[in-house]
């Protein structure tokens, strides 16, 4: 269609035979923004007959709205990408940041790795009792007191201390768990059943089985004889005698859990189609196979390395559980966050969310690691 300045240029003469029209160039003023209001008469006769000078408008505008919504739609997608590759970095650089002490932490070994694990339980735990008492799990119960709340964690926090120190607190955790119990069932008001399982769940979530990591570092003090890497470990640093199981199997169980990780995200990402469970509707079942083989694999590639355990088999399953519990343990955590309606436990790490958000994975994969160990291995492996 001919815009409004190319039909008056069109024309060469007037409609009245008395003068004549003299061709002058028009500068068509820019249309963007521009909004027609009123009738839609036309504004003047030609030889071409009338001329809609609304329909012009109205087309350029548009075209013009057009072209700006696409400017719109370009910068906003340009925004998220930069927003994406931001939180991206900021991802990896507190992973880093983080991996590293960790990793020297599992190497120290002993009270160095005791303390570090029952700080970051009792942070954890803190986190777990707020999340309980959160908006989307307390509507329609009564969450636990406060002041239970905090004598949970400090319990919680104690728990991998005394495993250290006694081996065994299955009597101690039996005990606390009673004396909450009974400071829940006579507080004032009316004591609800949500209160004491949310409570009794907690301990057990956020003490009890992550003081596994101490049993499976610490308590499996025997020597692993194969490992190469034993033979030319500083004698300051401990010597030989400091590769032992139990800080192999921890190395290996940790490798497993960051791999499965890693590998089920890239799988998701790259060939994710069908959701794996509603609790989660960002991880697929394409995704955790391709995570599944990831942990067996870097399993056995460090089993050969580190030369234990010495049967394949044995690495497969080992690669198995640590695989399980890493996603049992991350589902579990998203129930929890998913019924209190928040996206992360907390916001403790930059870019990761809270404490529980980074050590989901781990919790079960202690436990399991240790038991798996201590029944299926003769002579721990070795």
């Amino acid at each position: 269609m001919a815009t409004f300045a190319e039909l008056v240029l069109s024309t060469s003469r007037c409609t009245c035979p008395c003068r004549s029209f003299t061709r002058k160039p028009i500068i068509r003023p820019p249309l963007s923004g521009l909004r027609l209001v009123g009738d839609t008469k036309p504004l003047f006769r030609s030889g071409l007959g009338r001329i809609s000078v609304n329909r012009c408008f109205l087309t350029a505008v548009a075209r013009a709205e057009s072209d700006q919504l696409g400017d719109d739609d370009h910068s906003k997608n340009v925004e998220d990408k930069q927003k994406k590759a931001s939180q991206l970095k900021k991802r990896v650089i507190f992973g880093i940041g983080i991996g590293l002490p960790v990793g020297c932490v599992v190497l120290a070994g002993g009270w160095v790795f005791t303390v570090a694990l029952a700080s970051s339980v009792f942070i954890g735990s803190r986190e777990y009792f707020e999340l309980v008492r959160s908006r989307g799990i307390a509507k329609g119960m009564t969450p636990p007191p406060r002041y239970v709340s905090r004598v949970c964690s400090v319990i919680c926090a104690l728990m991998p201390i005394l495993t250290l120190y006694f081996g065994n607190i299955d009597i101690l955790v039996t005990s606390a768990a009673f004396v909450v119990a009974i400071a829940l069932l006579v507080q004032r008001g009316s004591p609800r059943f949500a209160q004491l399982s949310s409570t009794m769940f907690g301990l057990f979530y956020c003490g009890y089985l992550p003081s596994f990591w101490v049993k499976l570092r610490c308590g499996l003090a025997a020597p692993a004889l194969n490992t190469g890497i034993g033979r030319t470990w500083p004698i300051l640093l401990g010597g030989q005698a400091h590769w032992t199981v139990g800080l192999v199997a921890t190395l290996i169980s940790f490798s497993g859990v960051i791999a499965t990780d890693t590998f089920a995200f890239l799988g998701g990402k790259t060939f994710g189609r069908t959701p794996l469970t509603s609790i989660s509707p960002k991880k697929t079942w394409e995704g955790t196979i391709v995570g599944l083989v990831g942990c067996i694999a870097i399993t056995i590639l460090l089993s050969k390395y580190l030369s234990w355990p010495q049967s394949l088999f044995s690495s497969v399953a080992f690669g198995f559980l640590n695989f399980f519990g890493s996603v049992f343990g991350d589902l579990t955590e998203s129930m929890i966050k998913r019924d209190a309606g928040v996206k992360d436990s907390g916001s403790l790490i930059p870019g990761h969310g809270g404490i529980l958000d980074r050590v989901d994975s781990y919790i079960f994969t202690g436990a399991l690691a240790y038991s798996f160990i201590k029944t299926s291995l003769k002579l721990y492996g070795v």
